[in-house]
C-alpha cells in the first residue's frame, strides 16, 4: 500500500494532467465504479446463500425423490465463484 507522500504525488500528477476541474467528476465515476462492482460481487453470494438454505431445510428422502436442481443451481454457483477466485 502506498504511503501518504506517495499518494499525494499521483494526486498532484493526475491534477496536472486532467486539470482541478475534471477531479471531482473522475472521483465520482470512480465511486460509481466502485459502488456497482460491490454490488454485482454481492449479489452472487445472495444467490449461493438462499439456495443453501432451501437445499438445507429439504430432507434426504426429498432431495433423493424431487428433482436436484436446487443443487444442481447452487454448485454451478459455487464453480462460478471459484473461477473468479482463481
Amino acid at each position: 500500500m502506498p504511503g501518504m507522500g506517495e499518494l499525494l504525488i499521483i494526486l498532484l500528477i493526475v491534477m496536472v494532467i486532467f486539470g482541478a476541474s475534471k477531479l471531482p467528476q473522475i472521483g465520482q465515476g470512480l465511486g460509481s465504479a466502485i459502488k456497482n462492482f460491490k454490488r454485482a460481487a454481492s449479489g452472487d453470494d445472495e444467490i449461493e446463500v438462499s439456495k443453501k438454505k432451501q437445499v438445507e431445510g429439504k430432507s434426504a428422502k426429498e432431495l433423493s425423490a424431487g428433482d436436484d436442481d436446487d443443487i444442481e443451481d447452487a454448485e454451478v454457483v459455487s464453480r462460478k465463484k471459484a473461477k473468479k477466485e482463481a
